[in-house]
């Protein structure tokens, strides 16, 4: 929820309050060319590196290895690419990290060493987070002294109402031998 408050509001304030202070600082018109002219590099670099990432991509395919760098490299490409797009200073500066490939190669670095500490926790840590696991195991435990086969998901559920179901044989769904009446 903080992260979402923090790229959908404090982020575009933030842009608007740059571009104020530089559009007073050095004009109008030239705070837009500069903004027009970023987002033309922005373009002009999605296209160039991203094709570059796609040969690597193929290229690992075929030398039959996983493109686990080629895929990674790929995504920043694609943020990198629409960051410079969006109209603004700050956005800018970490696209053209994501878009430049030595400072890509740190970005890519730090991301796969923040991934594998996630998976070193296990599969579940990884997608919950490592205190959400330990409260889901320990609402998992039976209290002391209670039943260890007892599951607060069995039994009957909400809606159930007691006695309304009928069971059904099989006799009752077979037609009857021939020459015996129907069963009641």
């Amino acid at each position: 929820m903080l992260l979402l408050v923090l790229v959908f509001i404090v982020v575009p304030l933030a842009e608007l309050y740059v571009i104020i202070q530089v559009g007073q600082a050095i004009g109008v018109v030239p705070t837009l060319a500069i903004l027009l002219a970023d987002a033309l590099l922005g373009s002009f670099l999605l296209r160039h590196q991203g094709r570059a990432a796609w040969r690597r991509f193929n290229q690992a395919l075929a030398e039959n290895r996983m493109p686990h760098r080629e895929v990674l490299d790929g995504v920043l490409i694609i943020f990198g690419g629409a960051l410079l797009l969006t109209p603004g200073f700050i956005t800018d500066i970490f696209g053209l990290i994501f878009l430049i490939p030595p400072t890509r190669a740190g970005v890519r670095a730090l991301m796969t060493r923040l991934v594998r500490g996630r998976l070193a926790m296990g599969p579940r840590a990884a997608a919950w987070g490592y205190g959400r696991v330990r409260e889901r195991q320990a609402q998992r435990r039976p209290a002391p002294g209670a039943d260890p086969g007892f599951s607060p998901r069995r039994g009957p559920r909400p809606g159930d109402v007691e006695g309304s179901g009928q069971e059904i044989r099989d006799e009752d769904r077979l037609p009857p031998p021939e020459g015996e009446p129907p069963p009641r």
